[in-house]
């Protein structure tokens, strides 16, 4: 359980301060031009890390206090 939380709370991190490279190792391919994420993108994928963050810290936290 431990291991989840991890990743989704590096994930999530990877997703909230990084989301150009989020972007282009996972969606580059689906863009026309390959340039850059669209705004919509970038919002979406900063609200997903911080759920996945959420769910982490929580996952972590739980982890810890049973």
């Amino acid at each position: 359980m431990t291991f989840i939380a991890i990743f989704l709370l590096l994930a999530g991190f990877l997703m909230v301060f990084k989301t150009s490279l989020f972007w282009s190792i996972t969606e580059r391919w689906t863009s026309k031009d390959g340039t850059e994420p669209s705004d919509l993108y970038v919002w979406n994928t900063r609200f997903g890390g911080i759920m996945c963050m959420i769910v982490g810290i929580a996952g972590i936290v739980i982890d810890i206090v049973t």
